[in-house]
């Protein structure tokens, strides 16, 4: 017998009549969220790119997709992921669809994750954006491995680069979670 009605954690409230509900949206509006990926877009295709370390960049676009994902159910991170990878590869030269499907994919995973713990936390958001770096890399090596001539045996540069990237883009998004905390503080105040 399990301790969670319909296998729900202990702090999400379940009706059992009417079943579960889902998570309230607590983002923001769809045209700010379209203006600031478009802002991150623009930044990371003309200057984010020149911000390497250890031959790794940060993510503007993942970290504002995980960041509007944590705090969307599933059906909208998914849109908006679709949305924005699709903006990626537009971009990007000679990745077919690899930055969609990894991008929604992550987005939903990062949402399926909120469920169960406080996004607003830095220590949870910047864990998730890890994870989200490390999932969205991988699924996006294999399905350019699947789907183009992409030569393999660059397995270890690769996962060198994501861990690297992840660490920077959960710094970034812990300082974006304390940038969205103070705009918050000095709204009410």
């Amino acid at each position: 017998m399990s301790l969670f009605q319909n296998n729900q954690p202990t702090g999400v409230r379940v009706n059992t009549r009417s079943g579960a509900k889902e998570t309230p949206f607590t983002g923001p509006v769809w045209w700010l969220a379209g203006a600031v990926l478009a802002a991150a877009l623009l930044l990371q295709t003309e200057i984010v790119h020149y911000v390497q370390w250890r031959g790794a960049q940060p993510s503007l676009v993942l970290v504002w997709v995980v960041w509007y994902a944590m705090h969307a159910d599933w059906r909208r991170a998914a849109a908006f992921g679709l949305i924005a990878g699709a903006c990626e590869d537009a971009l990007s030269a000679q990745t077919g669809a690899s930055w969609t499907i990894s991008t929604t994919i992550v987005s939903v995973f990062a949402a399926t994750l909120a469920r169960w713990f406080f996004p607003d936390s830095l220590f949870i958001a910047g864990a998730v954006a890890f994870l989200c770096t490390l999932v969205r890399r991988m699924l996006f090596w294999v399905s350019m491995a699947l789907f183009s001539d992409y030569p393999a045996g660059y397995g270890r540069l690769h996962a060198h680069e994501a861990v690297w990237a992840a660490l920077m883009n959960a710094v970034l998004l812990a300082v974006f979670v304390l940038a969205a905390r103070h705009i918050e503080e000095r709204r009410s105040a």
